[in-house]
């Protein structure tokens, strides 16, 4: 894997967080061993040397929680077009994989070639049942939390609050049980 402080032009493999729903990790759980996920438009976050220099502080898991959040906001539009009957969580896949890296989008802005392995998926981050509300409502107020509009940041800010859990690859069906 190529240390983020060596990425500069071209695709690099690199540790990525890419924005996802339920209903796309059901997709990805039912497909089978050798399916892959595929983020939409490819885009996904990484420790890039634009968010490296954004920040003065901080080392690769400071900065990998910064480009986490940054896919669980993205997670957050994907839920406006989510019309599942799954719960509104936001939901991260963490992955090694080829990107490229793109300051001109932003700071921790990659995009990727094609498809992750299910192989090659480290971990998935979801919200927890007690972030379902907040998450219903950040996902009405996110584009205006955007553009300034402070209601929209609070209620946004509201679904920041909640911790994201932590779940390998195998743990993914009994979580979808659960729900």
């Amino acid at each position: 894997m190529t240390a983020p402080e060596d990425v500069k032009e071209g695709t690099h493999t690199m540790r990525v967080y890419l924005p996802a729903t339920l209903a796309m990790i059901q997709e990805l759980t039912t497909a089978g061993g050798g399916s892959e996920f595929v983020p939409l438009s490819g885009t996904g976050f990484a420790v890039t040397p634009a968010l490296r220099e954004a920040y003065t502080s901080g080392d690769d898991e400071e900065l990998g929680e910064v480009a986490l959040r940054e896919a669980a906001r993205a997670s957050l539009r994907l839920l406006s077009a989510d019309e599942s009957d799954l719960p509104a969580r936001r939901v991260v896949v963490v992955a090694d994989a080829d990107a490229t890296v793109r300051p001109d989008l932003d700071d921790a802005v990659v995009r990727l070639p094609g498809g992750v392995s299910a192989a090659d998926i480290v971990a998935v981050h979801v919200d927890g049942a007690a972030a379902e509300a907040a998450v219903r409502a950040a996902v009405h107020a996110v584009d205006a939390a955007d553009l300034g509009d402070e209601d929209a940041e609070l209620a946004v800010g509201d679904v920041e609050d909640h911790d994201l859990g932590w779940y390998a690859t195998q743990e993914l069906p009994f979580l979808l049980d659960l729900l």
